[in-house]
């Protein structure tokens, strides 16, 4: 198993676009990736983001392998078409999750 966290941090200014973008567009890209056996897209609750709001996607993948083939093409393209609707309203932060123990 392998697990890759994104972020998205967006702005106060588009938090209404960008909630209709991740209820339609981002869920729909999610849902059609044929190497993600498993997600979920979350809004994150943090007393450390004092402007703005942040929404993570959390990928399940069989191998790194599979997960390395998303970072390379698939997130490059999601990357794209966000920075292409929102401009620099939206960072995008990637993590690899490494799982030690699990119960999924």
């Amino acid at each position: 198993m392998s697990i890759l966290s994104i972020t998205f941090h967006t702005t106060d200014k588009i938090s209404e676009n960008w909630e209709n973008y991740v209820e339609s567009d981002l869920h729909e890209m999610v849902e059609n990736l044929m190497d993600v056996e498993k997600y979920i897209i979350s809004q994150v609750q943090s007393e450390m983001v004092g402007e703005g709001q942040n929404t993570n996607v959390l990928l399940i993948f069989e191998n790194d392998e599979k997960r390395d083939d998303f970072v390379e093409i698939e997130l490059k393209n999601i990357t794209e078409r966000i920075e292409g609707k929102f401009g620099e309203e939206v960072m995008i932060f990637q993590t690899f999750l490494h799982p030690r123990k699990t119960r999924l």
